[in-house]
Formats: C-alpha cells, structure tokens, sequence
C-alpha cells in the first residue's frame, strides 16, 4: 500500500470514530440524583441542534430553562435554580454512553455536589 492510500486509510478510520461518538440527546431524560443533601429524580427535555443544547428542567427546584453543550460524548448544561433564599447555578456534566443512558456530576451552586444518571424516555 501507497504512502498515500495508507493515509487516507487513517483518515477515513479517525473521520468514522468521530462520527461514532456523535450523539443526540433530544427528548424526555428522567434522571436519578444523588448529593450530599438526599436524592431526586427530575425531568428534563433536551432540543440539540449540533453541539448547542437547551431544554427544561423540572424537579426540586422547580422548572427552569437550560442551556449547554454536546461535544462527541461530552455533556454539559446548566440551569438558574431558587436554592432557599438564594439563588444558584446548576451545572451537569457527564458522559453519554449510548442512545439511552449517560452519567455524571453535578455541583449545587457551591453548596454541595453530587453524582446522576439519565435515562432517554422517548
């Protein structure tokens, strides 16, 4: 094999694991969470247009409007929540692991953290 067939052999190979990593999470997600203060289980509905990702948030804190970032299988997004008399930033990151499921942390606006799991319910 040619110098330049062996690369574009690597090329194709490094384009398809790329393309393989690529996901999509719009839909309804319910996830489980666990932090330092207890556990929930909230909703959220996730519209993914290329990396950009928004969607809604309900659950403890009430609803709210996110905002974030899928990059391969890289998740990010967060939310402003009412936290007592305060007000906070959620921030979620994690991994996806397939069509349905992914995983990660969460960090409570500073006053605590945790881990979750999600599940695609539609």
């Amino acid at each position: 094999m040619t110098r330049a067939a062996l690369s574009r052999v690597v090329l194709i190979a490094c384009l398809a694991s790329v393309a393989a990593f690529a996901a999509d999470v719009t839909g309804k997600w319910e996830f489980n969470v666990q932090t330092d203060a207890g556990g929930g289980t909230p909703t959220f509905v996730f519209k993914q247009a290329g990396e950009k990702l928004t969607g809604t948030y309900n659950g403890t804190f009430g609803t709210a409007d996110l905002a974030g970032t899928v990059k391969g299988d890289n998740i990010e997004f967060s939310f402003e929540a009412s936290l007592g008399d305060q007000k906070g930033t959620i921030v979620y990151k994690g991994k996806i692991e397939g069509p349905t499921t992914m995983k990660g942390s969460v960090e409570l606006a500073g006053l605590g953290s945790g881990t979750w799991t999600g599940t695609k319910k539609d």
